[in-house]
């Protein structure tokens, strides 16, 4: 997810950017998985190799952002396909369209084991969005997926240009090969999904809000496959990309923010879990910390996947989804914590416990959602009657939450039957 600053061809993207076709604008960066930080950190180790390589990923990075305006017009312009995956080999160079074939949808495995996980990552992720979501592809009209795996030498990156999905074997040393990690896979290609629905920009809080919805389904996606409740996930993001002599855990943790790795090499994790520690940063450095605050609205969908209990892509998964779908270009963390409390309400029910759940995960990173404000009488102090009924308002939200206990043991208990039940058939 390292991220690209404004892309050259900005005409172009404005003549793309209307909603005609059901689709809306389309997003002007490369979206990357790894965060600029690590790379910049990286430029300053003693190893000759890891600073060499980790220039040559920037700079690729940055070559890249020139031709991703053309290959958006492309992807708006082609057809249907029903989600038809294909993967290339790039033999170590970084030119595209010299890459060879080396899977299509009807073909046999390959003996290349990155051409075998890429096509499978692929896999999974489509079949999630279509099972889960009812969605067909990354634009929802089935549009092909197409990866390139071999990309450069020591690629430190993965990452979705708007219309394939392209990766790096790493340095050998620190990273080893992208296509390993299924949620790093997933994570990108979500970056599509919200492409071709709420196109949030790739700036700010929008652009952190971006970078926080591809983790999200990028853990769903990891969770499906391996059918974990919630309560059993890591909710780690990039943990299979490390090499086993790296001490870290994951790029990021969506459990607990700023705890996914700190060690000499690549430093410590920046991400903030609550508003209070929001880090303001300008455009120009990681498009205003976008891969640092998304750690806020990552907690805020942890803490609700959790109280709500059971497996996350249900309804946890359903209330995002649809929020994203209600989404803007410019949509920041408070208008998105107002839309998922509301799209709660409408899929499950006003004041449900999914709703009630969606509440107390926002106020915990230090979101009020707006529909929760009570009104407001303009009297500095309280009348009798405002206490009784801020009383009687305490005791409706103890009963609520020990309700939503039960329902969380329910759950859990409904999801061990049902995994019982695969497992015997």
């Amino acid at each position: 997810m390292s991220s690209a600053n404004s892309v050259p061809g900005s005409t172009l993207r404005r003549g793309l950017s209307s909603r005609s076709g059901g689709h809306r604008r389309l997003c002007g960066c490369v979206n990357c998985i790894m965060p600029p930080y690590i790379l910049k950190r990286l430029l300053e180790s003693s190893d000759r190799e890891i600073r060499k390589a980790a220039l040559d990923t920037l700079l690729s990075t940055a070559q890249l952002r020139g031709e991703r305006s053309v290959r958006t017009a492309f992807a708006a312009a082609s057809g249907p396909a029903n989600g038809r995956r294909t993967i290339f080999d790039c033999h170590h160079t970084s030119n595209l369209p010299s890459a060879r074939l080396a899977r299509s949808e009807d073909g046999a495995a390959s003996s290349d084991k990155s051409v075998n996980a890429a096509f499978d990552g692929l896999g999974k992720t489509r079949d999630f969005y279509r099972q889960v979501l009812d969605r067909n592809s990354l634009d929802g009209r089935g549009m092909r997926l197409d990866g390139y795996v071999h990309y450069g030498v020591r690629f430190n990156n993965a990452f979705f240009d708007g219309q394939e999905m392209v990766f790096g074997d790493g340095d050998g040393i620190l990273f080893g090969d992208f296509t390993g990690s299924l949620d790093v896979i997933a994570h990108e290609l979500t970056h599509g999904v919200t492409q071709f629905t709420a196109g949030l920009e790739y700036h700010g809080q929008s652009g952190a809000l971006n970078e926080s919805i591809s983790d999200v389904f990028g853990s769903l996606v990891k969770q499906w496959s391996l059918d974990q409740t919630a309560e059993e996930a890591d909710w780690l993001i990039g943990a299979d990309i490390f090499t086993p002599g790296m001490k870290g855990d994951a790029l990021r943790s969506m459990k607990a923010p700023g705890t996914a790795f700190d060690n000499d090499r690549i430093g410590k994790d920046p991400q903030p879990d609550t508003m209070s520690n929001y880090v303001q940063l300008p455009d120009d450095d990681d498009n205003g910390g976008v891969h640092i605050n998304s750690g806020i609205p990552n907690k805020a969908f942890y803490l609700t996947a959790t109280a709500i209990g059971g497996v996350a892509w249900e309804a946890p998964g359903h209330i995002w989804y649809e929020a994203l779908g209600a989404a803007t270009a410019t949509t920041e963390f408070q208008e998105f914590a107002d839309l998922t409390y509301g799209k709660a309400g409408q899929l499950y029910g006003t004041g449900s416990h999914e709703q009630h759940a969606v509440q107390h995960a926002w106020r915990e990173v230090g979101i009020r959602v707006s529909g929760m404000v009570a009104g407001r009488t303009g009297r500095r102090g309280r009348s009798a009657t405002d206490g009784r009924e801020a009383d009687t308002l305490a005791a409706l939200s103890k009963q609520m939450d020990a309700l939503s206990s039960q329902v969380r043991a329910l759950q859990t208990e409904v999801s061990g039957l049902r995994r019982s039940s695969r497992s015997a058939a």
